[in-house]
């Protein structure tokens, strides 16, 4: 029987496209559909791609009419949280209103699954430094309570609904594909490996460290880092869940273990082989001093497998990719 065709919103962007590709490989039809305000064309490699926004009724529905679509994985999303706090509404007029708009297009087009890309920004700052997915959710910033009023809505249409859902809270995602198609490439990223592999090969002249008494082994943030590649997996392996008649359901996306800054920008200049011109800063307000995923669960539900949890293959793939983002500027 052949496969039905997937949506996949924001999948032009930074994980959207590592997930589209993916699906690609696998044989899955794709569709893409991004505004390309902070997503690449060339970064689709399989599909065909519509330029338009999520939140677009009248396109949307359009497309999971003409495609009979029964899977949406939804990406398209603002996702800078300092932007977030300085912009509150552009975060709950995209993230929220848009997915909003996007899931009535799904009920009233019978979409059968939608799997969710959220964040661990709904934690807040989690007692111990470990979320599992049963800790609070208490987002301290708009960023994450818009991804957290998006969960809310997508758990409440599945509940009056045949709609079956996946949300994946992802926690801090890094690297780019290991054969060097793809990448992070969104300017002025806030991300902490990209940003000091962008210093490494000479994009910035230096790299801050925010907050260097913290109540850890260095005195710097501790964070799970996943791969991008593992957290794609993750997707598909969401979507192989669901088409086994797995019930709706939550899952963090990490390795279950954290680095800290400062083990972080020492794998880069071991990697790199050049020092980092590294300036330390005050804490900022709001950042938890640990952030650690308990993974148990999606290794239970989906059989997830990570590949490449390993610090310096993440940086290696970072820095192999703004390596080549500088020679196409070059050129």
């Amino acid at each position: 029987m052949e496969k039905k065709t997937i949506l996949v919103t924001g999948g032009a962007g930074y994980i959207g496209s590592h997930v589209a590709r993916q699906l690609g490989e696998a044989g899955e039809n794709v569709v893409v559909l991004d505004d390309l305000s902070a997503g690449f064309a060339d970064a689709v490699l399989y599909g065909e791609l519509v330029v338009g926004d999520s939140g677009d009724r009248e396109l949307v529905s359009r497309l999971l009419s003409d495609h009979g679509i029964d899977t949406v994985m939804h990406f398209a999303a603002h996702l800078v949280v300092p932007e977030s706090v300085e912009n509150p509404l552009k975060y709950y007029g995209n993230n929220t209103c848009n997915t909003r708009n996007l899931l009535q297009c799904c009920q009233e087009s019978g979409v059968k699954n939608f799997i969710f890309s959220s964040t661990a920004a709904t934690y807040g700052i989690p007692a111990g430094g470990v979320a599992t997915e049963e800790s609070p959710a208490a987002p301290i910033n708009p960023y994450g309570t818009s991804k957290l009023m998006s969960e809310w809505m997508l758990r409440d249409l599945s509940s009056a609904s045949d709609l079956k859902h996946v949300i994946l809270r992802y926690f801090n995602v890094a690297g780019s594909d290991p054969e060097g198609r793809i990448g992070q490439s969104t300017p002025n990223a806030t991300l902490l490996i990209k940003v000091a592999c962008e210093t490494a090969t000479g994009k910035r002249d230096s790299i801050k460290i925010f907050g260097t008494d913290y109540p850890t082994a260095d005195g710097t943030g501790v964070r799970d880092y996943i791969h991008v590649e593992d957290l794609a997996r993750a997707h598909l392996d969401a979507l192989a869940y669901l088409r086994r008649g797995g019930e709706s359901t939550l899952v963090n996306c990490g390795y279950g273990h954290g680095y800290s800054v400062r083990e972080v920008l020492d794998a880069v200049q071991r990697v790199s082989g050049k020092p980092l011109n590294i300036i330390e800063q005050p804490r900022r307000a709001g950042d938890p001093p640990q952030l650690v995923a308990n993974a148990e669960r999606i290794h239970k539900l989906f059989g997830w497998k990570p590949r490449y949890d390993d610090l310096e293959f993440i940086v290696k793939t970072s820095l192999d990719w703004e390596k080549k983002l500088n020679s196409r500027s070059r050129s």
